[in-house]
Formats: structure tokens, C-alpha cells, sequence
């Protein structure tokens, strides 16, 4: 990528008194400003204000010394990659300096070294430098375990199905002229007294910045700001208590150029992943993962895969869904079924019993004529078909994710992170009430004794049980809203409205339950982090999994507890005209004569498709907005004080991302995948409006991360997390609801029977087999219509297999249907499980050549640690025979 070069120094000038003071007071040596100088192109690495910290060391307490006889050449330390902006510290002059002191002492402590960049003369936000150098760097990188490489990987991936299935067409590959593809290497865990084992150019390139950054965050999080308070600690801790305003690292320089790429190349990695990764037009090319994973990480860059991955796989899916709707549009008009309903001369003639008590009317099955045919195209022989696709897809996709994120985890150093890498929290350290002799290390170790942790964690489960019955409330008043919208609407005098009542009580009480939905997840998502963090979780991965449980099992309940209210319980109980079923003296709600599957598919398609647009919008319109409003009060400042708008300026007008900035993207995504699976059969454009979401979702959220959000800092992740368990979760039940929702509430099995038993293979005379008879004068008191239009009725018929005399029982054929709806369901799950079993034996989680480079590195390190270890014996051997 091409550094910042400066054209020339005119001079310096002394800065204000101000920023003077604030050294002194900081330890830190006198620092100067560069004037007249001219940016050819954009570095964080350049800074404005420099010190002289090669001269001085930074001691707590240091005089500042006079050094303005010095020639200009020595004043100023030219600004190379020793020099590097590894973090940025921001703070308003007016707070307080106690603990900001103490903070700075104890960075300093550490080796960390410290100058002031710039301040805003008119302005309050004092900006400090935090520079990581060479030996702060490889201690910790010993103490964190991180890995560096030893030897260029020699192992070629062998010539199969698979690797001809991952070859990325031409049209959707990335530009190798700005994005080669990299060299792989063998890597060890860095060791300082080895370091002439490992692949270095020089000390200052042999870190990246997203590795130097994770090391200072690491000195940074763990920071005392009180000796005698040992939970107060942690930049953390320094910024929520108003001490500091930020901490974050650089951004590389801008994301945007007036230029075009092909001809000026890229400003920097920021510039070249806005160019490749977000923008818009490139939503059809592959993501350069490894670029991602350099500039922000590898838990970003997990995240990047696996939505990837994931939107690829739908593409399959959409495919085959958009088929299957279309297979229903053109056959509708060949259906039996949606034929007789629609025709007034035969089995449309049929009169319905009243929809509510009293002051509805008898009515023609006729008036269902555009429900069923809505119902249709979802309820179908290609629907069946497309539902078993579905069922294996999710559970394949599980099994395939797995294959791929191993090869992921090899490929970026993560095997065994969590296990031997992943460091213990500073609030666990801080707010642990015992301690104990760690068993591994035999030393001593902050501690929780389970006693303390059941107590937490049962007063977490009881507050999560409120909250799920809180969700259960809400549904149930959504419910109570669907009949009485619904009885409403059928009382009145207008047939026209009388007839679209079913309508619109399914779109009104679907957009209802979209706007608690989400009332109530951004409630219960500050609760979840509060029970989460009483806890006590002792790593970050600990803590994220506990709280990825407690959001998804309350947004499970909360996003699809509609749906599987309708799919599984609207209109199965609701009884017979001689015996309503009620709620509160309202009668339940019945299925349309057509069945309960284009409510379902209302209700799916308004919940999910509502969702993604709001989310999309609150994701990248508000860090938009926001930003917009800071970055112009910036820039205001700016030409008042005639100064330039700097990178650290910049970022600091951004969007901070947060330490779990990620749990929102996985969480979106994880609800779109239960909503394009478990119910997937009642709404087969799913996948493809999934999939439309995620071509624009990866772009916006690259968009988003590379413009309208602080750089985060390199974090790690060893997988997904308790994500992939949830998906797996997720793909397991779609198997046993979408048999249920084609057993339970389409039509297929009283279809198939009819035709087996009654029909001769046809589905002639099915609405008359589907609808029981009632004798009007058997209604319920309170039940019969009143001043009908219809004059001597004695019959009418409601959905149902019912007897056509007192007291009204099942008749035989439910009985009959109801056996062969179960035999499908065991049949249909036990076929599709033990497919998938057989996948996921035949296919292992880790492919061949991926263990073969295991095994090389494995035996690469026991040949350098033999090596190493025969040196040192030769050299007590020489010193001894010296000797």
C-alpha cells in the first residue's frame, strides 16, 4: 500500500500553552508543531504534532526540557514505521486527571510510549499517540501466544470435487493486479529468545497493525486507574466514567479518492477494500477475506465468511423456491380444489355456518374463492418437494459451514485459541471473590465457586422465564386483536368488507406483532447484557456464548410465536357450531374454508421481509446520520482554528463499533435463517428475498465498517461461536416443523387420503368430503344468526371431519387422516435425519490436505524446538570448555 510523503518542512512553531501544560503533566517531553507542510497522500501512520520520545524516555513525573536551541533537524523524529499510531487516546481537558493520570502511569509502566498528537485550540479534545515498540510488542506477543510464520507452506491441495466446486468463476473473482492472492506459511507461536526462527524482513514490518493494535488493546483493557480499587481498571471502564472520551485504533487513511483505482492505484488497504468489498456495483464479486482478516481481524473476518458462505448457499435455495412458486402461478388454474370453491354453480354454492355469533350471516363458500387460490400457491404437490429440499439444505449447510470454518481456522492460525490463546476478562479478574491453585499452571487464579455461580445464573433463568411470558402475553393480546378485528369486520352490513375481513385481520394483526417484536427486543437486549455481566463469565468467548443463548431463546419466542400459533393451533380447537371453543366469551379464530396456510404465509412475509427493512435502515442510517452531524461540527472547528481535519479527527467523529459489535449482524442473520427454514414450505420465496438481503446486507455492512465506523481493534475468534450451534439447532427443528406445517395445517395428507379412498386418484368432490354438515337448529344458544337473509335453513358447513348428527363427534376419516399425518411426520424426519447423518459421516469436518498441514506444522515445530534446544547445549558446551 502507498505511505504518506511529505513534500517539505517549512518550520515549526510552538504550540499552546495548553498542550505544554498537558505534557508536563503527563511526563511527557515538549512537543512541537509542523507547519507548511504539504500531504501527498493520506497515512494514519503520519502524524501533525511528534515529540521526542527516541531521545527522552517517558518516565512518570519527567520535566519537561528546553529544547528550543536545537537545530530544527533535531527536533523532530521523523515519522517512520517505528513510529506508528498503534491507538489513539482522547480526552476532554475539563475532566478530571487523577485516574487518567494513574492510567497513563500504568501504560507507561508497561512500555508503551505516549505523546501528544494535537489538540483543538478552540476545541476541548486533547488527542494522545499511543505507540507499541519493538520489546513491548514481542513480550506480549510470547505471553499471548501469537503465532508467526516459520516456513512457506509447501503442501499443494490435491486435484478434487471439492476444490472444483470452491473455483470461483472469472466473472465473480476478485482483481488480482490489487489483490494477489498470498503466500501461506507454516507458523509457530512467537518466542522472543527464537526470534531469528521466524520469516522477518525487519522488526518494524514483522507485526502487522491489526496484531500491534490487539497488543495494545490487550495493555489497554487491563490498565489500572486506581491502585487501592482494584474493579477500577480498563479503558473501559476510564470512558464510561467520562476520564477518557476514546480509545480506538487508526484508520489507514481515507476511504474514498477523486481518482480512479485503475490508474492511480490504491490510497491504502482502507481505500482498496471500499473499492473491491463495498461498493455497491461489486455486490456480485467474491470478498477478499484475507484482506478483511488483515485490516480488521479474524473475528470480522469469520463473520464475513460465514455470511458469504451462507448467501451462497442460498442461492441454491432461492432457485429452487422461486421454481416452486412459479410451478403454483402456472398451475392454478388446473387445481381441483381452488376450481370448485371458485365455481358459484357447483360446490361454491355451498352455504357456510355464520363466522361469529349472532350478527353474522350465513355465507357462500364462493366468497373464498381468492384465499384459496393465495392458498395454492403455497399449498401444492411442488411445495411437498421443495419442503424436503429445504429440510436437507438446512441441515447440509450446517454440516458444510463446519468443513469450511476448519479450513479457516488452520489457514488463520485459530486452532486450539480458546483452548490455549484466549485470555481471562479484567472484570472476571477484578470482580472474582475467590481465589484458587489454577490445576493447569499451578499458580494462583481468580475463581467463582459454582455455588455462586447457580445463584446468578438461576436468578438470569427466572428473569429470562418473565420475559419469555411477557412475550407469550403480547402474542395472546395479538390474538385476542385478530378475533375481535376479525368479528368486527364480518358484522357489517357491507359485503364487500364482510369478505376481506380475513385479510385484513391477517396483514393489521402481522404488522402489530412486527412493532411489539421489536419494542421488545431493544428492551430485553440491555436487560440480557446486564444479567450477562452479573455473571461473571471468566473469557470473552464464555461471555459471548452466555449471551448469545439468553438474546436468541427470547428472540425465538418473540419473532415466531405468531407463527406457530397459526400453524399449530389456529383453528384446531375452535370446536363445532353446537360447541364453540372460546376465549374470554369470544369464539376462536377458525381457518378459512381453504385452510390456515396463506395467513401463515401473510404473517411470514410481512414479519420477516418488515424486519430486514428496518434493520438495514437503524444499521447503516443511523452511524450515517450521526456521523454526519459530528464530522460537520469537526470540520467547522477545523477552519476556525485554519487547521487541517486529521485522520484521528476523523475517527473520532465515527461511530464507535462496540465490543460485541458483531452480535447484532449475527443475530439479524440467524433470525432470517429460522425464518427461511422452519417455516420455509408456507413461504417459498424465503430464501430468495434472504438472498436479496444479503447481496445488499454484505455491502452495507462492508460500507459501514469501512466508512461510518471507528477502525475496531484486531480481535480473534476461534468460530462463530454458540452461533453454529443455534444453527444447527435451527436445522434440526425445520426438519419436524415443516413435516408438521405439511401434516398439520397444509392440506397434503387429507388430500392423499381422499384420493386413495374416495376419489378413484382425483381430487373430484374434495371440498364436499373436507366440510361437515350442521343441522342449524342444534347452534348454541346465543349462536344463530340473527335477521338472516337466507330463509329456512336447516344446513350449513364448517371445516372439519365431523359428524352430521348429535353430539357432533370426529368422524371416522379424522381418525383415518389423523394416523396418516403422524406416519408422515416419523416418516418424513426419520428419512431426512438419517440422510444427513450419512452426509456428515461420509464428508469429515476437517478435509485431508488441512491435516496433512497440520501434521507438517506440528512437525516443524518439534524440529525447531529440537534445533533450538541443540543450541543452547552447544553453547553451555563451548562456554564450559572456554571455561
Amino acid at each position: 500500500m502507498s505511505k504518506a510523503r511529505y513534500s517539505k518542512v517549512a518550520g515549526r512553531e510552538d504550540p499552546s500553552p495548553d498542550i505544554q501544560d498537558q505534557a508536563r503533566k503527563l511526563g511527557i517531553g515538549p512537543v512541537y508543531a509542523i507547519t507548511g507542510v504539504t500531504e501527498e497522500s493520506t497515512n494514519a501512520g503520519e502524524i501533525e504534532w511528534i515529540d521526542n520520545m527516541e531521545e527522552q524516555p517517558l518516565n512518570a513525573g519527567s520535566p519537561a526540557r528546553k529544547t528550543e536551541e536545537k537545530k530544527d533537524e533535531d527536533l523532530f523524529v521523523k515519522t517512520d514505521d517505528k513510529n506508528k499510531i498503534d491507538y489513539v487516546i482522547v480526552y476532554k481537558k475539563k475532566t478530571k486527571e487523577d485516574e487518567r493520570n494513574e492510567f497513563f502511569a500504568y501504560l507507561k509502566s508497561e512500555g508503551l510510549r505516549l505523546s501528544i498528537l494535537k489538540q483543538q485550540e478552540n476545541g476541548e479534545n486533547i488527542f494522545i499517540k499511543v505507540h507499541a515498540p519493538w520489546p513491548v510488542l514481542a513480550r506480549y506477543a510470547e505471553e499471548m501466544k501469537i503465532r508467526m510464520p516459520i516456513k512457506e507452506n509447501d503442501i499443494d491441495e490435491p486435484t478434487t470435487i471439492w476444490k472444483f466446486l470452491r473455483k470461483t468463476p472469472k466473472l465473480f473473482a476478485l482483481s488480482k493486479e490489487f489483490i494477489p492472492q498470498e503466500t501461506k506459511y507454516f507458523t509457530l507461536a512467537f518466542v522472543m529468545s527464537r526470534e531469528d526462527e521466524f520469516i522477518m524482513e525487519s522488526r518494524d514490518t514483522f507485526f502487522s497493525r491489526a496484531t500491534r493494535s490487539r497488543i495494545v488493546h490487550e495493555i489497554l483493557e487491563k490498565a489500572r486507574c486506581d491502585k487501592k480499587d482494584e474493579t477500577k481498571f480498563g479503558y473501559g471502564y476510564m470512558v464510561a466514567n467520562g476520564f477518557l472520551s476514546a480509545c480506538f485504533p487508526l484508520h489507514d487513511g481515507d476511504w474514498h479518492s477523486e481518482h480512479s483505482l485503475l490508474t492511480h492505484g490504491p490510497l491504502n488497504d482502507r481505500h482498496l477494500l471500499y473499492e473491491e468489498w463495498a461498493k455497491p456495483k461489486r455486490f456480485y464479486k467474491q470478498q477478499p477475506l484475507n484482506l478483511i482478516r488483515s485490516y480488521f481481524g479474524e473475528k470480522i473476518g469469520l463473520y464475513f465468511s460465514w455470511l458469504g458462505y451462507y448467501t451462497i448457499m442460498l442461492t441454491y435455495a432461492a432457485i429452487f423456491g422461486v421454481v416452486t412458486f412459479l410451478l403454483g402461478c402456472i398451475t392454478i388454474g388446473s387445481s381441483i380444489k381452488v376450481n370448485e370453491i371458485c365455481n358459484e354453480d357447483g360446490p361454491g354454492n355451498f352455504l357456510m355456518c355464520p363466522l361469529c355469533d349472532e350478527r353474522c350471516d350465513y355465507w357462500r363458500l364462493s366468497s373464498s374463492c381468492f384465499y384459496s387460490k393465495l392458498t395454492y400457491l403455497v399449498d401444492n404437490w411442488a411445495t411437498v418437494i421443495f419442503a424436503i429440499f429445504m429440510s436437507l439444505w438446512a441441515t447440509m449447510f450446517c454440516e458444510f459451514w463446519k468443513r469450511r470454518e476448519n479450513t479457516l481456522q488452520y489457514e488463520w492460525d485459530l486452532f486450539g485459541f480458546e483452548d490455549n490463546r484466549e485470555n481471562v476478562r479484567p472484570e472476571f479478574e477484578a470482580s472474582a471473590p475467590e481465589k484458587r491453585i489454577s490445576p493447569i499452571t499451578k499458580e494462583e487464579e481468580p475463581f467463582v465457586p459454582w455455588t455462586t455461580r447457580m445463584t446468578r445464573l438461576t436468578n438470569s433463568l427466572i428473569f429470562i422465564l418473565f420475559m419469555i411470558l411477557l412475550v407469550v402475553a403480547a402474542v395472546f393480546s395479538v390474538i385476542i386483536y385478530r378475533i375481535a378485528i376479525k368479528v368486527a369486520l364480518a358484522r357489517t352490513n357491507s359485503e364487500f368488507v364482510s369478505s376481506l375481513s380475513s385479510i385484513v385481520t391477517s396483514v393489521t394483526a402481522s404488522c402489530l406483532s412486527l412493532i411489539l417484536i421489536m419494542i421488545l427486543q431493544i428492551v430485553y437486549e440491555r436487560i440480557a447484557v446486564r444479567l450477562t455481566d452479573l455473571e461473571l463469565q471468566r473469557t470473552e468467548t464464555e461471555y459471548e456464548d452466555s449471551l448469545v443463548f439468553k438474546m436468541y431463546l427470547f428472540a425465538f419466542v418473540n419473532y415466531y410465536s405468531t407463527s406457530f400459533y397459526i400453524a399449530f393451533l389456529k383453528g384446531k380447537i375452535t370446536g363445532n357450531p353446537h360447541d364453540y371453543g372460546k376465549i374470554f366469551g369470544l369464539r376462536q379464530e377458525e381457518c378459512d374454508a381453504s385452510g390456515c396456510m396463506q395467513e401463515l404465509f401473510i404473517n411470514i412475509a410481512i414479519t420477516m421481509c418488515g424486519k430486514q427493512f428496518f434493520s438495514n435502515f437503524m444499521e447503516l442510517g443511523t452511524p450515517v446520520i450521526m456521523n454526519y452531524i459530528r464530522s460537520y461540527r469537526g470540520k467547522q472547528e477545523g477552519a476556525k482554528e485554519r487547521g487541517k481535519y486529521e485522520q484521528w479527527e476523523k475517527d473520532l467523529d465515527l461511530t464507535d463499533h462496540g465490543p460485541r459489535g458483531l452480535f447484532k449482524e449475527y443475530l439479524e442473520m440467524v433470525i432470517q435463517f429460522g425464518f427461511t427454514t422452519i417455516f420455509v414450505c408456507a413461504f417459498p420465496l424465503a430464501p430468495f428475498f434472504a438472498l436479496l438481503n444479503n447481496l445488499i446486507e454484505i455491502r452495507l455492512d462492508a460500507f459501514k465498517f469501512i466508512s461510518q465506523l471507528r477502525r475496531p481493534y484486531a480481535a480473534r475468534a476461534q468460530d462463530i461461536g454458540a452461533w453454529h450451534a443455534i444453527l444447527v439447532g435451527i436445522g434440526n427443528l425445520s426438519v419436524l416443523t415443516n413435516a408438521l406445517v405439511l401434516a398439520f395445517t397444509s392440506e397434503f395428507i387429507p388430500q392423499a387420503v381422499y384420493k386413495r379412498r374416495y376419489g378413484n386418484g382425483s381430487l373430484t368432490g374434495y371440498m364436499d368430503f373436507s366440510l361437515s354438515h350442521f343441522n342449524t337448529k342444534d347452534f348454541e344458544p346465543g349462536s344463530a344468526p340473527v335477521d338472516s337473509a337466507f330463509i329456512n335453513i336447516t344446513d350449513c358447513r364448517y371445516r372439519g371431519f365431523y359428524e352430521s348428527t348429535l353430539p357432533y363427534d370426529h368422524s371416522t376419516d379424522n381418525w383415518v387422516i389423523l394416523r396418516w399425518k403422524l406416519l408422515f411426520v416419523l416418516i418424513y424426519e426419520h428419512v431426512i435425519y438419517l440422510i444427513t447423518f450419512a452426509v456428515a459421516y461420509m464428508i469429515p469436518d476437517v478435509p485431508d490436505f488441512v491435516r496433512d498441514q497440520i501434521r507438517r506444522e506440528n512437525y516443524l515445530a518439534q524440529q525447531a524446538l529440537h534445533e533450538s534446544l541443540k543450541n543452547e547445549q552447544d553453547a553451555r558446551n563451548g562456554g564450559a570448555s572456554n571455561a
